[in-house]
């Protein structure tokens, strides 16, 4: 991927590794646009980067999505990188009867969204020079946690979803880059729940150098583990990472 002169959207890019990479990205000169939920946290931006597009959008909404593709295409028509990065980690008990709007909105975020974006804009993105998609997956793609149910499994089928796009779009001018994070220290939609992990600027300067170096999967730490072990070596983790988690619970 070319890593400037670029116009990307990020979605999930006002806080945490969207915004961490926004910042990496505005400042190897590309324009960045970023999107979220919180209105504080978009005047934020305004104010500390009023150079970048702002759109205050709920990803897990199929008509907030298309509104985003609408608006974003025609205020930045150059636009030429979707960053599938939104994202929010929850630890529902699956013995337990919650609403399904709870469940549901993790599942359209992590998933729905990502999906449904990278289709509206295909064909958009086709007509660019350096086009590309970008999709936040896990670690957990390959080994879930089995407290984090809903999200492990999402960020699963985001990976599949990834290969299969490239695959589809193996004869198009773009790219298609996955990027899976180990657990970082931010709070994955849900403050205070989420604060442990990889520092978050070391591993936000971990997805830049993968991206200077041209890899479409980049992985860091327990993702580069999980994404690599054999399937008796993932089998082992698991019981090893979610007995662990049981046993300080």
């Amino acid at each position: 991927m070319q890593l400037n002169g670029n116009t990307i959207l990020i979605t999930g890019g006002t806080s945490g590794i969207g915004l961490a990479l926004a910042e990496r990205l505005s400042g190897l000169g590309n324009r960045i646009l970023v999107c979220g939920t919180s209105a504080k946290k978009i005047e934020e931006i305004k104010k500390t980067h009023p150079d970048w597009g702002t759109y205050l959008c709920d990803v897990s909404r199929p008509e907030e999505r298309e509104r985003l593709f609408f608006a974003t295409t025609k205020d930045y028509p150059e636009i030429n990188v979707l960053f599938n990065n939104a994202g929010i980690q929850r630890y529902p008990k699956l013995n337990e009867v919650e609403p399904w709007s709870d469940l549901g909105k993790e599942i359209d975020i992590n998933l729905g969204a990502p999906i449904h974006l990278s289709m509206l804009f295909a064909k958009h993105l086709f007509a660019k020079k350096n086009a590309a998609i970008l999709n936040t997956t896990s670690g957990l793609s390959h080994i879930p946690l089995a407290y984090a149910p809903v999200y492990s499994a999402t960020k699963a089928a985001l990976h599949s979803f990834t290969l299969t796009l490239r695959f589809q779009f193996r004869n198009e001018p773009i790219k298609i880059i996955e990027v899976s994070p180990p657990m970082v220290d931010t709070d994955l939609g849900i403050p205070n729940t989420h604060t442990a992990g990889l520092n978050l600027d070391e591993y936000a300067d971990s997805v830049i150098s993968g991206l200077q170096n041209g890899d479409l999967e980049i992985t860091t730490g327990f993702s580069t583990i999980s994404a690599n072990a054999s399937r008796e070596k993932k089998d082992e983790i698991f019981m090893s990472m979610n007995q662990a988690r049981s046993g300080s619970n």
